[in-house]
């Protein structure tokens, strides 16, 4: 089961409707706002909250573990990096690595805990 200890929260503001995107990789964008990040891309932290709208207060987790949606199987120890989604994925070459999986996810949708790295 997964599990958060909780880390340093800040709040920012939410680019996109972002109901469906709890526990994704966030990144801020040009605009200053933050999206769901990029396919092995820079990601500020996990968001924690579900805001439903462009604007919103978005509270993203920066470091500590973090409850995570994986995109697809993940083994424990693997590097993660995020997903074209913002979902976590195991880090590829060229990626930027995120985190540690503390837990294996065996599909799409798995929430599992993760140690961030922070920069």
């Amino acid at each position: 089961m997964a599990y958060t200890l909780t880390g340093q929260c800040v709040t920012l503001e939410a680019g996109q409707d972002l109901s469906s995107s709890q526990y994704f990789f966030v990144a801020v964008a040009a605009d200053g706002q933050v999206d769901p990040a990029g396919d092995g891309a820079f990601a500020e932290g996990v968001l924690q909250n579900d805001p439903d709208a462009a604007g919103k207060a978005a509270s993203v987790q920066i470091d500590g573990i973090s409850k995570v949606t994986a995109a697809g199987a993940i083994s424990v120890g693997d590097a993660v990096s995020s997903a074209a989604s913002g979902k976590a994925n195991t880090a590829a070459s060229g990626d930027v690595i995120l985190g540690t999986a503390l837990e294996a996810a065996t599909a799409d949708g798995d929430v599992i805990s993760v140690l961030l790295k922070t920069r």
